[in-house]
């Protein structure tokens, strides 16, 4: 019966989320993309977690429905992927991230999307994010990302990164890593 009200409660919330996720172009109108985002990301409770994972279920590259995105939580790229399992916690904002299964990511974490310097121009002008080419930033599976962390580099798989940790080389798999910048303990 449990699993049949879940359903039924998903199954609502895409409904729902439908017109936003057309608005976007299902994830192809950057702004429009993250407009809508933000928008859901203010729903309060469990309504809106129920809401922000059908949205993103229709406009990431990939997101299970079976994982769970808090208040105040958005993505700024619509070519993230969330695993099966994923608790991401409140205030969390996450650009091109690839985050595996079982992982959980408290609140107030940033995941951007890599750690691309800003170029300037002639005139020594810092040139905007439209300049550069992004990369994904990968979190392993079973991974615990501490509140406040900042991640421009991957994690690896069964990784716990303590809170306001700056992660700005790619951590291997098992380790706990904490500081600014992260090293692994």
């Amino acid at each position: 019966m449990k699993q049949f009200a879940k359903a039924l409660v998903t199954s609502l919330a895409i409904v729902i989320v439908w017109p936003f996720a057309l608005l976007s172009g299902f994830g192809r109108a950057q702004s429009a993309f993250v407009a809508g985002g933000q928008f859901l990301s203010l729903v309060p409770g469990i309504p809106g977690d129920y809401l922000r994972v059908a949205y993103y279920w229709i406009t990431l590259e990939s997101c299970s429905l079976r994982c769970r995105i808090s208040f105040g939580t958005f993505f700024s790229n619509s070519r993230a992927t969330v695993g099966e399992g994923v608790y991401i916690g409140p205030g969390c904002v996450l650009g091109r991230a690839r985050i595996g299964a079982g992982t959980q990511i408290a609140s107030q974490v940033q995941i951007l999307s890599g750690a691309r310097q800003h170029a300037r121009d002639e005139h020594g002008k810092t040139l905007g994010s439209h300049t550069g080419a992004f990369r994904d930033v990968s979190v392993g599976k079973g991974s615990w990302i501490g509140a406040a962390a900042i991640v421009m580099a991957d994690v690896g798989d069964r990784v716990t990164i303590g809170a306001g940790s700056v992660v700005t080389k790619p951590v291997p798999d098992g380790v706990v890593a904490v500081g600014n910048p992260a090293r692994v303990l």
